[in-house]
């Protein structure tokens, strides 16, 4: 059986202003109707695998299954990370928990940011990597270049990479290299991109580790032995976890092993790396300008232009390989052939103290999410959405009164022990310190419009007194 393994943790920068810290790539439709993360997961599936297995972070654990569930699919088993230590922790504690559970079992793990359109021939270069696996081979999958891309890592092969993509030995791994050095592996023909794809036993996995980093084989081990269930999610311990070495899964293990082979891939692929790849992957006019959202393009060439809120109008002139994406809080515009650099722009808005470097105006929680519309001296107004069936924590606040008017679907609204229910164009008043809470017994979204008034509106300013979500202190909702 093989288990897909989905690492699901990281923030991508470069995709900056619609990816951020707080609601990263990986759950945006960047290309298509579907997340990243959505797209990942579905491409898995067919006879012979088992449902996912889904690695991250608390914060986005809630997201992980909404968004699973969105795509028809349940997770085998949704494993938190109590903070980020690089790959290879994340996948020794994934072979370690399958291993437990099925010691034949194989793993497949894959990033959940990368675009592959054609899953078919994916899951068939799988299969060819499963021989190797049986022979106690670690199989990494290797993408055949189509350009001297500095972005990527590369794999050398002792020879060209076959045509039918049956597995050939790896010679090495090769940093990301400047451009004369890209393009003199591109002419060589024996070299293939990095995917980050590997396939594995888990049994060999963790031997690889006891091998060559038995620090972090004992670090993992024991978070994952001491790991706690909480509510269908599998919390790693946080103490033994922390020790752990933070590094990446190539220098632990994949440069010093000797049982590796990798499987040649020759169909699309791309790790949406930076805006300029998402202008590859996205449909263009004969000018080559990729249009998304509210968007005018005159005269433009060979340009990316995203609007990605409803309100805001985007509109180009005379522009030739831009791209321009607008958030109704933030605007990126700059050079193509700059796409790698946006990072730095939210290293310089992080160290300005800008909300903007992490933070989306919409912010996503278990039971739905909100919006900030208006801020003030003393009140904010906020546009709250909460799912069919969900329902916040009964909650009170030390600052702030609140006020609520229903505008979509019905609201189940408690005070101080009373309940009531509200439907659309009623409101209610929620006193300083009254305890509190709203519900959506629906079946249909509830929406409502908050209106908070105080001397501190911060989302700290709260006191929890139940949770279904069995979350903490200081989080709204």
């Amino acid at each position: 059986m093989i288990y897909p393994t989905i690492l699901c943790g990281g923030s991508g920068t470069r995709l900056w202003p619609l990816s951020r810290k707080s609601y990263p790539k990986q759950f945006v439709p960047l290309v298509g109707e579907e997340t990243l993360f959505q797209a990942s997961a579905s491409r898995l599936v067919g006879e012979g695998y088992a449902a996912p297995i889904v690695l991250t972070n608390a914060d986005f654990r809630f997201i992980v299954t909404e968004q699973l569930a969105g795509a028809g699919l349940d997770p085998f088993a949704v494993i938190i990370e109590p903070e980020a230590r690089n790959t290879a922790p994340a996948i020794l504690a994934a072979a370690l928990f399958v291993r437990e559970r099925d010691p034949a079992g194989i793993l497949l793990v894959s990033p959940s940011d990368h675009v592959i359109p054609d899953a078919a021939a994916f899951r068939a270069a799988v299969g060819r990597g499963l021989a190797a696996v049986a022979e106690g081979r670690i199989v990494t999958f290797g993408i055949a270049p189509t350009r001297a891309e500095t972005g990527y890592g590369y794999l050398e092969l002792a020879g060209q990479p076959p045509a039918d993509g049956e597995p050939v030995a790896l010679t090495r791994f090769v940093e990301k290299p400047d451009a004369a050095k890209a393009a003199a592996m591109l002419a060589a023909g024996n070299y293939l991109w990095n995917a980050g794809i590997f396939l594995f036993s888990a049994a060999d996995m963790v031997a690889a580790f006891e091998a060559h980093a038995p620090d972090v084989f004992a670090a993992v081990r024991a978070a994952v032995a001491e790991a706690k269930a909480d509510l269908g999610f599998l919390r790693l311990a946080p103490a033994p976890f922390a020790a752990a070495r933070d590094i990446s899964i190539d220098y632990a293990i994949m440069e010093r092993a000797s049982n590796l082979a990798v499987v040649p891939y020759h169909g699309a692929w791309s790790d949406l790396g930076g805006w300029d790849a998402v202008w590859s992957e996205t449909a263009q006019d004969a000018a080559g300008v990729a249009r998304s959202g509210a968007v005018t393009a005159i005269d433009c060439r060979a340009s990316l232009l995203r609007s990605e809120s409803d309100g805001v109008e985007l509109v180009g002139i005379g522009l030739d390989n831009v791209m321009a994406i607008a958030m109704n809080d933030a605007v990126l515009v700059a050079d193509m052939s700059r796409a790698q650099d946006v990072k730095l722009a939210v290293e310089a808005l992080r160290a300005k103290g800008a909300g903007q470097a992490t933070q989306l105006p919409k912010d996503h929680r278990p039971w739905g999410w909100f919006e900030s519309l208006a801020v003030g001296d003393r009140f904010q107004v906020k546009r709250i959405h909460v799912h069919p069936g969900a329902s916040l924590s009964l909650q009170s606040h030390h600052h702030r009164s609140e006020h609520w008017i229903v505008v979509q679907g019905t609201a189940r609204v408690t005070i101080d022990g009373e309940v009531r229910l509200l439907t659309e164009n009623q409101s209610v008043y929620i006193p300083l310190g009254a305890v509190h809470r709203m519900e959506n017994p629906g079946k249909v979204p509830m929406v409502l419009v908050e209106v908070q008034t105080g001397s501190y509106l911060g989302e700290d300013d709260i006191i929890r007194y139940d949770d279904i979500y069995a979350r903490g202190q200081g989080a709204k909702g």
